[in-house]
């Protein structure tokens, strides 16, 4: 079979067909292209053996050892390929698009597969990937208090046909003390850029893009740094619903979990909350008074998001009355000022 190369701008407009990275298992965990797969020509031990042998006997020598490594498991390598049908399209890379992608590319061909090679490698789609946060997009920010349903109403856009980025979603945390109670462990920073950029080089241009009001770092990952100045240039709409319909959203959300959890969630804060309103939080959790923990929590992020707010600039903010927590009736009213709030006319005046 024929052994093709394409560049990285090309294979992010093919069709979707599988995607074969070779790097080492330890590289992949680190950062991957979204949907590949991993099956590595090299052992992360491997990998460094080769690297040593490159630098202290030459790239001859480095070649040879590979060459060993390689030919020791090719009964391995031909089983993992096996995955696939005879005849089908597959992409294939390596760290930069060398010899460990052309070599596989060479055993992926002989299986009767249709390989073509990513110019680049996952280098080059690193590159491509923080190039694109810094095209301009028209992002609407959904802002308001802790509580008042944010992501519930991303839900809804979402239903409606509007694009939205869910960033707390894609970083598996909440961003707040309580962010990462029941969530899956949170990705690398590399691969919550990837499943990012996936999403974020999809959008249409043309077509406004909603994004829940965020700081730079969701529990342990960054948003990259373009998006953000963009988002802090955005325009915003600042969602209101009245307190006790946000003390129930939270205790609907958080009112199932470990009580211990939420304690300890609580006591990530306990200086800036103070020592009398964290005594009183715990006091609720041991009476199981979870609205009223709710409460007490909310006045601490009330505060705090007041405090925040006054020390970034950011763009032009509208506030919107929600009927209650999670709730805008009707949601084609803040649909209509989303889409307003990125007009040309609207852009133009402000």
């Amino acid at each position: 079979m024929i052994s093709e190369t394409i560049d990285i701008d090309d294979y992010l407009k093919s069709p979707a067909r599988p995607t074969i990275d070779v790097r080492s298992p330890g590289e992949f965990a680190a950062g991957h292209i979204p949907s590949a797969v991993n099956i590595p020509l090299f052992s992360d031990s491997e990998r460094a053996e080769v690297g040593i042998a490159y630098k202290n006997r030459g790239r001859n020598h480095a070649i040879g050892l590979g060459l060993r490594l390689v030919g020791a498991k090719a009964d391995d390598l031909l089983q993992s390929l096996s995955q696939f049908d005879e005849g089908e399209n597959v992409f294939i890379h390596c760290w930069r698009g060398g010899m460990r992608s052309e070599a596989f590319n060479w055993l992926a061909c002989r299986t009767g597969l249709v390989a073509t090679r990513i110019v680049g490698g996952y280098k080059a789609f690193r590159r491509a990937a923080h190039e694109s946060f810094a095209q301009p997009r028209k992002l609407v920010i959904l802002s308001g208090y802790t509580g008042v349903g944010k992501t519930a109403l991303l839900q809804d856009l979402i239903a409606e046909g509007e694009q939205v980025i869910d960033l707390e979603s894609l970083a598996c945390h909440r961003g707040s003390a309580f962010g990462g109670i029941g969530q899956p462990s949170q990705p690398t920073v590399e691969q919550f850029e990837n499943d990012l950029f996936q999403r974020w080089r999809l959008l249409d241009p043309r077509r406004p893009v909603w994004f829940e009001d965020e700081s730079q770092s969701i529990g342990r990952v960054n948003l990259p740094l373009p998006l953000w100045k963009q988002m802090r240039a955005a325009p915003g709409i600042f969602a209101e619903a009245d307190r006790e319909s946000r003390i129930q959203l939270l205790v609907r959300e958080y009112g199932e979990l470990p009580v211990k959890a939420l304690g300890d969630a609580i006591g990530r804060v306990k200086k800036r909350l103070g020592g009398l309103r964290y005594q009183q939080a715990m006091a609720a959790l041991d009476e199981n008074e979870i609205a009223q923990f709710a409460d007490i929590a909310l006045r601490y992020y009330d505060d705090a998001y007041n405090t925040a707010a006054e020390k970034r600039p950011r763009g032009n903010m509208v506030k919107f009355r929600l009927a209650k927590a999670g709730v805008a009736e009707p949601l084609a009213d803040l649909r209509k000022l989303g889409h307003q709030l990125v007009s040309p006319d609207k852009q133009g005046h402000n």
